[in-house]
């Protein structure tokens, strides 16, 4: 049996500061591990053993939740442009 500690290198060295205004730095070999970059969004909650729990939030793309909803009634992109916008004037 596999002592979970062996496996997890980070476990002894894990530890930060909360800062007075509430902000913590995530240790460096953690963020490379995990995939934690600039500007990434991490959503917090408190699990029933009254541990803090951090997850990647998932940046929802507005126009990925889109697509496929519009039903243009098995039109090409061509026949539809053409009907939204009227036959292209070219010389």
């Amino acid at each position: 049996m596999l002592d979970w500690k062996s496996r997890n290198a980070y476990h002894t060295s894990m530890k930060a500061i909360v800062s007075e205004k509430g902000q913590v730095t995530i240790p460096k070999r953690l963020r490379e591990r995990l995939g934690i970059r600039p500007g990434q969004v991490l959503d917090f909650e408190e699990d029933d053993h009254g541990r803090l729990v951090a997850h990647k939030a998932i940046r929802e793309d507005h126009l990925d939740a889109l697509y496929g909803s519009l039903d243009v009634g098995g039109r090409t992109t061509d026949e539809l442009m053409i009907e939204l916008r009227g036959p292209a004037d070219i010389p």
